[in-house]
């Protein structure tokens, strides 16, 4: 069985997803981020960037256990050890990698950043809330035009580049980004958010939704001096 070391946010998400569209045993296990659990030694052994999601599967390559971190390289690798949605070879495969790279090089530090800046930082910076949101926008503009011409990013197929992508897109919906305005972004949207192991794995490890405001320890931890000391 995969050993899942995560938390519900969009990067957790795209794995808890993949595992459940995958079908995989797995077993979550709670990393909480704002309490400092990505610190502690035995995740540092996993995940050394100290940032979920990580597994452990006890038969990797040549039934040999092996841990991976970074969600890209995650999903890249459930792809390749089930055999589904990511193909094997030629061009199809070249378009997932190309459009899941757009994923983890633009979509999610720049939606990441936008969100930041429009809700966690401790002071309102025009400049950044401006960037940010605007390299938002450029972006879902650019999966618009790609989703007018096909179902999915990378294609007709399905694949672990709309599944890393989507939990991004849901974000920015709930955060108040006007990307509801790319009618094909929204298409796209609405279509995976109906999957029933889409559904499923929102599920996974999920908080009740709280009002209440982030404390300054839980503010350190993710965004001050404790996310930069060395370990």
């Amino acid at each position: 069985m995969i050993e899942l070391y995560s938390w519900p946010t969009p990067n957790g998400r795209k794995v808890h997803i993949a595992l459940e569209e995958f079908g995989l045993p797995y077993r979550a296990h709670g990393i909480d981020i704002g309490k400092g659990d990505q610190f502690t030694p035995d995740f540092l052994k996993i995940s050394p960037n100290n940032k979920i999601p990580a597994l452990l599967d006890p038969q990797g390559p040549d039934g040999k256990p092996i841990s991976i971190f970074e969600s890209g390289a995650i999903l890249i690798y459930l792809a390749e050890k089930t055999g589904r949605f990511m193909p094997s070879s030629g061009a199809g495969r070249y378009s997932v990698l190309q459009w899941l790279m757009f994923q983890m090089g633009g979509v999610g530090p720049m939606f990441g950043q936008a969100n930041h800046f429009r809700t966690f930082a401790p002071e309102k910076i025009p400049y950044a809330i401006d960037r940010y949101t605007n390299e938002v926008l450029r972006l879902s503009g650019v999966m618009d035009k790609r989703l007018a011409e096909t179902r999915f990013l990378a294609g007709d197929d399905y694949s672990i580049a709309d599944i890393a992508t989507w939990p991004w897109i849901s974000y920015a919906v709930r955060q108040g980004i006007d990307v509801a305005s790319f009618q094909h972004l929204m298409r796209w949207n609405e279509e995976i958010a109906s999957r029933p192991a889409v559904q499923r794995g929102l599920a996974v490890l999920s908080q009740p939704e709280s009002a209440k405001p982030m404390s300054a320890e839980e503010r350190n931890i993710l965004f001050g001096n404790t996310q930069y000391q060395q370990r």
